[in-house]
């Protein structure tokens, strides 16, 4: 019996426990239901966005769309830069069973090049494998068809087409309208330091010279995007919207095409620059730098063998002698310090002084020559600039003194950049004392002095420079900025560009602009005047001045003879000039390298026959 007792009164024990136990067990799921539950609101409810998001990433992916870059045309709006489309051939590796032999075949049908083939490895390590890669960047009209009637034996290479830059002028208008090329790294460093990398996600090239990297913003345009539905392997399905891209702007230059066509061939085989420009805002009608190239090699991809003759070339072709071209001014500049000495009263319009042929520094043996060996007798500063005396100039430049000279020609913008609209542009020489101890350590020299009156020595010019400066005496002090641009294209609105002027040259006599400008005209007008032969009988009036620049110093005792010494040592022929002389319109800057013949043999006569072009173009617009 008591044995019973005990065993009732344990199972009595043992299903109480049971049934705590059952009800922590319910507790316990009863929890974690609630947890379960929790976490499934938090997923489905509170983050459902931030998972969609997230899985839309996976699913939907933005291709970025490439903008159509602006059109350049010249100031009667005929095309100087467009967008012509091209045909591509193409590669899909994971499409093509076997690439190498793929690619052999390719080479032999349609003449594949090594230096290609390396290419496009290069870019397909970059690439995924079911994304298109560019074999040949531009077919021929022959490999078209070539690959046209083959194309079935190559799955995954097919022909693609797209827009490539081209410029139908080609080498004549390099130097200033520039060119566009591949975005290289340096490019891509520059774009994400101005915050503008995004913009150029799906853009093959940029502008690198010229009105093509100056107005690189506008030419550009924005960016557009698509977003496509793409399988877990990256793959597109479908496209599901776009965003189109906002087409870079068009823009209209001052440049007349016909004109810079002919300044162009005016130059031959000379090297050198030829620049026309509008002295009353600064329009450049012509800027030729020769000898060129095309630019169309750079936009649509140059070959090494390409580059390398550019580069290795003597003569120095993708230098642009427009702006960056330093000569020394010669006698071009002799208005100018005519001004000069008037101004400072160190002469009059009186003053004469004997030119027996040549100048001396007073205790100095050397003889400074004048380039007329007999010499020019009694000169005025009239006389002085209409037959290029150089012994007048000689003893001008020693009275007036470096120093003077040096801050007066900055006024005229010498030494420093003219703010044309090309960032390819050079300061070129203005010396000065503090100048040349900063370059060579070693003081000024008198003779230095002397030398710079007739625009040589250390005093190197660029023809831009020498436009400006021409363009301040034309204008009687007024100084304008050189500019490329005409205007822009905002959809149906043409904005024109902004004029712009730099501080003027004011003089405290003014009557001195017309000592200088007279004596110009004469040059021109008087049977005496270096320019007179170049531009007797023209019909219409004009003022200019001569130069011929030594770029090589002759001795004392020694005779130049161009036809006897080397190509690289004969002089340059220089030449600047306005016209009409009572109200000039435009302004000429010739600069012929190492001619036989000085400013008014060579120069000159060129200059002359780019005035006859400009004027008859004028009464030929005028009639229509």
């Amino acid at each position: 019996m008591k044995h019973r007792r005990v065993t009732i009164r344990d199972h009595h024990a043992e299903s109480a426990l049971f049934g705590r136990r059952v009800f922590v067990s319910l507790i316990l799921v009863v929890i974690a239901f609630g947890v379960l539950l929790t976490n499934m609101y938090h997923l489905q409810v509170v983050d459902h966005q931030s998972f969609q998001t997230r899985s839309n990433d996976n699913r939907i992916k933005v291709v970025p769309l490439a903008p159509n870059r602006g059109i350049i045309y010249d100031r009667h709006g005929r095309i100087l830069a467009e967008n012509r489309p091209v045909l591509s051939l193409e590669v899909t590796p994971e499409k093509v069973s076997n690439l190498e032999q793929t690619l052999a075949d390719l080479q032999a049908l349609l003449n594949i090049d090594a230096q290609t083939l390396q290419a496009f490895h290069d870019n397909r390590r970059r690439e995924r494998r079911f994304n298109q890669v560019i074999l040949l960047d531009r077919l021929t009209e022959e490999q078209a068809a070539r690959f046209a009637v083959r194309q079935h034996e190559f799955p995954g290479v097919s022909i693609e087409a797209r827009l490539v830059r081209h410029y139908p002028y080609g080498d004549a208008i390099t130097h200033a309208l520039g060119y566009v090329a591949k975005i290289n790294r340096n490019d891509l460093i520059d774009l994400s330091e101005q915050g503008r990398h995004a913009n150029y996600a799906a853009t093959r090239v940029i502008g690198k010279l010229g009105v093509e990297r100056y107005y690189e913003e506008l030419l550009h345009g924005s960016i557009g995007y698509q977003q496509v539905e793409v399988d877990i392997h990256g793959r597109a399905i479908r496209t599901l919207s776009i965003e189109p891209p906002v087409p870079g702007q068009d823009i209209y230059l001052e440049l007349d095409v016909e004109l810079q066509q002919f300044a162009y061939d005016l130059l031959a085989d000379d090297r050198g620059s030829i620049i026309l420009m509008d002295p009353r805002d600064g329009a450049i009608r012509a800027m030729v730098s020769k000898p060129s190239y095309d630019p169309n090699w750079f936009a649509q991809g140059i070959s090494y063998a390409q580059y390398q003759s550019l580069l290795n070339s003597k003569h120095s072709p993708l230098l642009n002698r427009s702006t960056q071209g330093g000569y020394p001014p010669a006698s071009t500049i002799k208005p100018q310090l005519a001004i000069l000495g008037l101004e400072q009263g160190t002469i009059t319009p009186e003053t004469r002084i004997w030119d027996p042929g040549w100048f001396q520094i007073e205790g100095v043996d050397h003889r400074y020559r004048d380039w007329l060996a007999w010499g020019h007798g009694w000169t005025d500063v009239t006389s002085a600039i209409v037959e290029s005396c150089d012994t007048f100039y000689y003893d001008l430049a020693l009275k007036l003194g470096i120093d003077a000279i040096h801050d007066d020609m900055i006024r005229y913008g010498f030494g420093e950049r003219t703010g044309i609209d090309i960032a390819e542009e050079s300061t070129a020489v203005m010396p000065s004392r503090g100048w040349k101890r900063a370059r060579f350590n070693q003081p000024w020299y008198a003779g230095e002095t002397v030398s710079i009156g007739i625009g040589q020595s250390y005093w190197t010019t660029t023809p831009i420079q020498l436009a400006v400066g021409t363009a301040v005496v034309a204008n009687r002090g007024e100084r304008p900025v050189p500019r490329l641009l005409h205007a822009l294209q905002e959809g149906e609105v043409v904005l024109p560009a902004v004029v712009e002027t730099r501080e003027p040259v004011t003089l405290k006599k003014p009557e001195n602009w017309d000592v200088v400008l007279n004596a110009l005209n004469l040059t021109v007008s008087s049977i005496k005047g270096t320019a007179h032969r170049a531009f007797a009988d023209a019909t219409y009036t004009s003022g200019g001045k001569t130069g011929t620049a030594q770029v090589r110093s002759i001795g004392q005792e020694e005779e130049y003879n161009a036809e006897e010494i080397d190509e690289r040592y004969r002089d340059n022929a220089m030449y600047v000039g306005y016209a009409p002389a009572e109200d000039p319109e435009v302004v000429v800057v010739i600069a012929a390298e190492n001619t036989i013949g000085g400013g008014g043999s060579v120069a000159a006569p060129m200059a002359r026959k780019l005035l006859d072009f400009y004027f008859q173009q004028e009464r030929d617009d005028a009639k229509r």
